[in-house]
């Protein structure tokens, strides 16, 4: 009976007791966006049988599911899992090893200086009590008291002085060692106590010597994509520096690896859909169209971003006043001040959610410093608009479910006595059938093409075209308005391709979070330098970059810091998600060319005929170079589009500008020589009903 219960209390031992635990070394890191896999080497030689194999100084940020081994040859593997050690002492970093040192030699220099300062103490001591013998001495002369007291003097003098400078010198060096002390306790903090482990069972028939690979994901780190573009002047080619900011907070230092770049994310849901039956219904009109999805992908997370700026805006360029700016799930956030422009903290979030009545909200990764938005106007935030014959009466509201929504727009002011609601319905008094509007699919016009013709899920945006404008632009046929439908358009961005980058130098990536500067490459560019001015919505000049070709580079959403003319010129943002064709940076603003945009008040012409009011509106932009060397100047302002039959945009002169009619903007190309000064004038006029007001 002892014997079975000693073989009972041993068992475990004799089961377990032959695990080997063996570190292995991390050879090559692929950093993704926001994660990274990491290969690591091992050899070891196992026996005959079975064998368990400890792998450990792990990282406790590994996705079990990605773990992969290589090398066995014809050696099996039995069981493998991965779990988390809380009582190995994390390996200590060669920059934790020489700060201890550092301390210890710092904390040995101060004890020997105070064995100095207890030596002085001694000495002073004994002169003080000698002093004290000769004072009772009756044959001292009075010569030899002087002497006595000269030497007494001066050595007392000396050991003070000494003391003095050693105290100095040791709170100097204390000094030292709390600086050091704090580093070490910042590197002590940044690694996880515990670290990863993975156990695996091997099976071999006989005795194996293996060179294994192991592989697995991790989160808490990733990439984030810079730029460095840079001028030295005028008309000279620009470098565009492309560069990575790696970060990893895994618990375990990568430490001389071989680092590889990914774009790619390896955490987007590659799962095929399921698609079911579809059952038709009668339904308000294409139900999705006002409710675009805006295209994130490819934006990702900064972690390094405590603080985002920016400026909202509308489709036209116009800044958006009182937008509200929120952190999701929190409760920060903001507003745009007059100009549009916003700031806020954002330590501790990750999306921005912008959000501004009559619009389509935005939620974007916080993927920059800056952040320019532009918000979509909201076409189902319709005018619930009751025609009667002496006049019109409106009130504004929003609604998610209108019948039939872009006809009713279409129609509305066409047809006396039809009150429109926005549901699915319309109660007509006296009004004879409604003529469609025409609709144009990517710019085509559509002859025959009505409501329900094209699958909703084909549809990316609408908008409607009302008043004078649309008979200017699409003749006869835009008489009963114009309805615009923009498809959606493939995408070059693919999710399921990415780019790498190899790494020719190792690096070195601490486990503290912060980021290392990696170059990934350095591309030089022919450029056109040009200075553009828009004084309808700024008062400066900007000069400005334009460059092509850049899809080649395979770019990725990021900050950019600007030098010209080798000083740092700010930051920008490159996004090449929404540039088409030609990339353009502003180099930033040049105060020594200046523009002004000025009515030329009339008020001898006549305002009122009968019950309509006249604006007539004339504008007169002046721009002068002040620099010593002439300049290319694009030129902008507009012309104001009606939404609305009653308010008519007529007696149009553009003069000298390039006029693009469907959307009403103005340009004008100019050189402008040194000292030069030029004006351009351009002016309309705009009727509507006296008892109303109109945003002009």
């Amino acid at each position: 009976m002892k014997k079975l219960l000693f073989f009972l209390v041993i068992c475990p031992f004799l089961l377990f007791g032959n695990d080997i635990e063996i570190p292995s070394k991390i050879k090559e890191v692929t950093v993704y966006l926001n994660s990274a896999q990491i290969r690591r080497s091992v050899n070891c030689n196992i026996n005959a049988g079975i064998t368990k194999i400890d792998f450990i100084g792990l990282s406790t940020k590994i996705d079990e599911s990605s773990i992969q081994i290589s090398g066995l040859q014809y050696v099996s593997i039995l069981s493998m899992a991965y779990d988390i050690d809380y009582l190995v002492t994390p390996e200590v970093s060669p920059e934790i090893n020489a700060l201890t040192n550092n301390i210890e030699a710092l904390e040995m220099e101060i004890a020997l200086l105070k064995n100095t300062i207890i030596g002085l103490e001694e000495e002073e001591l004994v002169i003080t009590t000698n002093r004290a013998i000769g004072s009772r001495s009756k044959d001292l002369d009075l010569e030899r008291v002087k002497q006595i007291s000269t030497y007494y003097r001066q050595r007392i003098t000396q050991i003070k002085n000494e003391t003095f400078t050693t105290n100095l010198k040791i709170n100097s060096l204390k000094a030292d060692i709390r600086a050091h002390k704090n580093q070490l306790a910042e590197l002590n903090n940044a690694p996880v106590k515990e670290h990863g482990k993975i156990s695996i069972t091997f099976d071999s028939p006989i005795p194996a010597s293996l060179n294994l690979k192991i592989s697995y994901a991790v989160q808490d780190a990733g990439w984030i994509p810079t730029y460095d573009i840079k001028s030295k002047k005028i008309n000279a080619p620009l470098n565009l520096t492309y560069k990575a900011h790696v970060y990893q907070k895994t618990g375990v230092n990568w430490d001389k690896v071989k680092v590889v770049l990914s774009t790619g994310n390896p955490n987007i849901n590659i799962a095929k859909p399921v698609i079911g039956s579809k059952y038709l219904n009668f339904v308000s009109g294409y139900k999705k169209r006002y409710m675009p999805t805006p295209k994130t992908q490819g934006y990702v997370h900064n972690p390094m971003v405590k603080q985002v700026m920016g400026i909202v805006t509308d489709e036209s360029g116009v800044p958006l006043p009182g937008c509200n700016v929120t952190v999701e799930g929190a409760t920060r956030g903001t507003t745009t001040d007059f100009d549009g422009q916003y700031s806020l903290n954002v330590a501790q979030g990750q999306e921005l959610v912008f959000s501004y009545i009559g619009f389509h909200n935005k939620q974007m990764p916080i993927y920059s410093s800056i952040m320019n938005i532009r918000l979509d106007e909201d076409i189902a935030a319709l005018e619930e608009v009751v025609l009667v014959g002496y006049g019109t009466s409106s009130r504004s509201y929003t609604t998610g479910a209108l019948s039939s929504v872009v006809a009713e727009r279409a129609l509305q002011g066409k047809s006396a006595g039809v009150q429109i609601r926005g549901a699915s319905s319309y109660r007509k008094v006296k009004s004879p059938a409604p003529k469609l509007p025409l609709y144009v699919v990517d710019g085509v016009p559509m002859e025959g093409f009505i409501d329900g013709d094209l699958d909703e899920n084909e549809i990316q945006h609408i908008e409607v075209l009302k008043g004078q404008n649309t008979t200017a632009i699409y003749g006869s046929k835009g008489m009963n308005n114009v309805v615009l439908i923009t498809t959606k358009k493939s995408k070059a961005n693919d999710t399921m391709t990415s780019t790498e980058f190899d790494i020719k130098k190792p690096y070195s990536i601490l486990s503290d979070g912060d980021i290392t500067a990696i170059e990934i490459n350095t591309h030089q560019l022919n450029a056109t330098y040009e200075y553009f001015a828009a004084p309808i919505l700024n008062e400066n000049v900007f000069l400005t970059v334009m460059f092509n070709d850049w899809e080649q580079f395979n770019l990725l959403p990021g900050e950019a810091n600007l030098y010209f003319e080798g000083g740092y010129a700010g930051k920008t943002t490159i996004d090449p998600y929404t540039t088409t064709k030609e990339m353009t940076v502003s180099l930033g603003i040049d105060p020594n060319i200046t523009v002004t945009r000025k009515q030329d008040k009339n008020f001898k012409s006549k305002s009122f005929t009968g019950g309509t009011r006249i604006l007539d509106r004339t504008y007169v932009l002046e721009v002068k170079n002040n620099k010593n060397i002439a300049i290319n100047l694009k030129l902008m302002d507009r012309i104001p589009l009606s939404q609305n039959k009653e308010i008519k945009v007529d007696h149009i002169e553009t003069y000298t500008a390039a006029y693009e009619q469907k959307k009403g903007l103005l340009t004008w190309t100019m050189k402008l020589n040194s000292q030069e000064t030029k004006k351009e004038t351009f002016s309309f006029q705009v009727k509507y009903p006296k008892y109303k007001r109109i945003s002009l």
